[in-house]
């Protein structure tokens, strides 16, 4: 099982990866979700984590609050990962919607492209857990279709536990053997085993996951 951990700036990356995370999600402002983090922290980051085999995910989010971006944040997160792609992490996680929370499949599709063209892994976080239900076997195909690879869900409102929500992770997890879906939020060290006596995930995610 590949474990992501969600952290804040560099401090912490050497010990998580000494505690056996294999994949780092690298933000700022854990406090709001998490936010797109400077260059400088994505640069040494990146290389300290490629020295010790360990993958990179930069978190493209230019604020805290609603996944409903204006021109203008649209324009910075797609200067910002013009920037992020010459550091050369594995990826981005990114998700943008609508005011209806549903995807804002032409600002994706523009991100995507950009993303592909770089060489970079696309991965959609957790706003996919605000697109309505029933829109989200839809959702999760049209990402597939668009390069996205993985998504980190809480499988439903924030508010429950995972375990409140681990029906629709498992639902989601059958709906295509290509895409990865990543459960997190409230998972931790503590908690995994619990999990997998639910589902089979192949990857985690969490800022306790190790």
């Amino acid at each position: 099982m590949l474990k992501e951990a969600c952290v804040e700036n560099f401090t912490d990356v050497p010990a998580v990866i000494n505690r056996g995370a294999k994949r780092i999600e690298l933000c700022d402002n854990l406090s709001v979700g998490g936010t797109t983090p400077s260059l400088g922290v994505i640069k040494v980051s990146t290389e300290y984590c490629y020295d010790n085999d360990v993958s990179v995910i930069v978190m493209l989010r230019p604020r805290g609050g609603d996944f409903v971006y204006s021109i203008m944040e649209k324009a910075m997160m797609i200067h910002d990962l013009e920037e992020i792609s010459k550091l050369r992490p594995e990826g981005i996680a990114v998700g943008a919607l609508t005011a209806e929370n549903e995807l804002d499949k032409p600002f994706l599709e523009e991100i995507a492209t950009l993303a592909k063209n770089k060489h970079m892994t696309l991965v959609f976080h957790m706003a996919f857990d605000l697109i309505p239900k029933d829109l989200q076997r839809e959702s999760l195909l049209w990402l597939q279709e668009h390069g996205f690879i993985r998504i980190l869900t809480h499988g439903g409102p924030a508010e429950k536990t995972i375990f409140e929500n681990i029906e629709n992770i498992a639902e989601l997890m059958k709906i295509s053997p290509d895409m990865t879906i990543m459960p997190g939020g409230g998972l931790t060290k503590n908690n995994l085993d619990e999990l997998l006596t639910h589902i089979d995930a192949v990857e985690v995610h969490g800022t306790r996951i190790v």
